[in-house]
């Protein structure tokens, strides 16, 4: 398969800058994954659409202010340092704009010196592990300097850093929103529970690997980056009673689904664990578990179109795809959902 079957044209300006005035008033197009069939309604209008038994899938990970501006000590040259993932206490894996200056050895300092920093290592892909100096807690300090690493495409500074999180964010370590689960509200799950649905949790820390742009035109030649998982035994339980009962697995988010068809044995139940995942998938991969999917708008030629396209088929999620161009849905990050649904 290659990597222009996963190509649409995208005007620049339906890429979302700024999130829905209310979390759960932005567009929703609904898709029927087996039909092709397409609704456009409003994001709480999916009450309609999910059933008694039914579990939806949340992924609790909270976003990190892991951005961080800082200068190189001697020369004081701007540097900005994008956190990854945490190796040790105080050692982090990072991208760091410009990298050359950014050699073994090199110290920067933020914050007036509150906060400074060594690089230890280079690592194959560019990236940096750095070792941080600071007093107190490493979390406090960070919390204080740094900022939300907003995606590229968005250009547009945040009112509130609680508009890059889901109101059930819970537990911090991400370089990145579980986008698809910002349209939630605290009432939209409350009126979800009344109606019999079940609501389970899991954590997957975002890294940017899932957003890396594939490089490769044979997309089998892709290599996903790895990412840390939590479930919890309450909510494989959850999981699996639903299942058992005929309810359906939805899953928030391409985290969530990914997280779940790495937990997944091949009869499509999973039990307490964690760990790290780099499951790719693309059209072919057969779902174990994840019968239904609520999820934003996706880069062209991406990873995650393409996992789309795996619940349903390539032809029926590019046609949606251009039919959201077509009737002006917003794209990405703070854009408008899809629900994948049967």
């Amino acid at each position: 398969m290659q990597l222009k079957d996963f190509y649409f044209d995208l005007p620049e300006e339906l890429i979302a800058q700024h999130p829905a005035a209310k979390r759960d008033e932005c567009r929703l197009m609904v898709l029927n994954k087996n039909t092709g069939g397409i609704e456009h309604k409003i994001f709480k209008d999916i009450l309609d659409y999910i059933r008694p038994g039914d579990c939806l899938v949340l992924n609790d990970t909270r976003v990190l202010p892991a951005r961080l501006i800082g200068a190189k000590e001697g020369s004081g040259g701007r540097m900005e340092f994008l956190l990854l993932k945490r190796i040790d206490k105080d050692s982090w894996e990072t991208l760091v704009k410009p990298g050359k200056r950014a050699k073994i050895g090199a110290r920067f300092e933020f914050g007036n010196g509150e906060l400074k920093a060594e690089v230890t290592d280079v690592g194959e892909d560019g990236s940096r592990i750095i070792k941080f100096e600071y007093e107190g807690v490493f979390e406090q300090v960070l919390d204080r300097l740094g900022e939300m690493p907003l995606p590229p495409y968005i250009t547009e500074r945040l009112e509130d850093r609680e508009q890059y999180q889901t109101v059930y964010s819970k537990n911090q370590g991400s370089a990145a929103a579980p986008t698809a689960g910002l349209h939630f509200t605290e009432e939209l799950l409350e009126d979800i529970k009344k109606k019999g649905a079940s609501i389970a949790f899991l954590t997957l820390h975002v890294g940017l690997g899932t957003f890396r742009p594939v490089k490769v035109e044979n997309i089998l030649e892709h290599h996903m980056h790895s990412e840390y998982y939590v479930i919890s035994k309450e909510t494989a339980d959850i999981i699996n009673n639903t299942k058992e009962n005929g309810g359906r697995i939805i899953s928030v988010g391409t985290t969530s689904t990914r997280t779940l068809e790495t937990v997944a044995d091949d009869n499509g139940r999973v039990k307490e664990q964690s760990g790290w995942t780099d499951i790719f998938i693309y059209p072919g991969y057969k779902y174990k578990l994840v019968d239904c999917l609520i999820t934003n708008f996706h880069l062209p030629e991406s990873t995650l179109i393409m996992l789309v396209s795996a619940l349903s088929d390539r032809e029926k999620i590019m046609n949606a795809y251009n039919r959201a161009v077509e009737e002006r849905y917003r794209f990405f990050s703070f854009g408008d959902a899809m629900f994948i649904t049967d």
